[in-house]
């Protein structure tokens, strides 16, 4: 996918990111600790990833055992935040559809917050698999969402102008863990 044109800004390298990474993995198992059934689900694309490298800190530092780990797709907005579909849409994988999460923590992963949407589609989804509870870690959280949604664990949160966007670049999907600021090109007649 092209990256939209504008104005970056690094705001967190990926040395800030690891120390960012570990202080979420040290919360996350606290809310882990004692558990006997744990199930880590990252949210395609970014939120995957992420969510490998929780539970790899988690399991080396915190000894939390290897939980179920799955991925769901989900999708509203594009990585330029314009919008792909009026509502959110979640893709279940076949394997995913006799999924039984009766007793299980569910800790659910992500790279932004921003609207709410697609994380209260997880949520929702997840809550007819009857979990014991839902937790939600994000690495970024906007500070703008619409509806009634949170996060248990956030990396940073970031305020930034609403035309703005916040892009988390995380290794498959980019070659450096880093997160920047977007400013958009912005044409002759808009506001600046």
């Amino acid at each position: 996918m092209d990256r939209p044109p504008g104005k970056r800004t690094c705001l967190y390298n990926t040395p800030q990111l690891d120390f960012v990474i570990d202080e979420m993995a040290c919360q996350a198992a606290g809310l882990l600790t004692g558990r006997q059934q744990v199930a880590v689900i990252g949210v395609l694309r970014r939120g995957a990833p992420l969510a490998d490298r929780l539970t790899g800190i988690m399991a080396q530092r915190f000894g939390i055992a290897a939980p179920l780990r799955l991925d769901l797709a989900v999708k509203r907005y594009a990585d330029d935040l314009t919008l792909l579909y009026p509502e959110t849409r979640l893709t279940e994988e076949a394997r995913h559809a006799t999924l039984d999460l009766n007793g299980y923590t569910v800790l659910v992963v992500d790279d932004v917050l921003y609207s709410g949407h697609s994380l209260l589609k997880v949520v929702e989804y997840l809550a007819r698999k009857q979990p014991a509870e839902i937790r939600v870690v994000t690495l970024v959280d906007r500070g703008v969402t619409r509806l009634p949604v949170r996060t248990d664990v956030v990396g940073v949160r970031l305020d930034i102008a609403p035309c703005d966007i916040i892009e988390c670049n995380v290794p498959p999907y980019e070659p450096e863990f880093k997160i920047e600021l977007l400013q958009p090109d912005r044409g002759q007649g808009d506001a600046p």
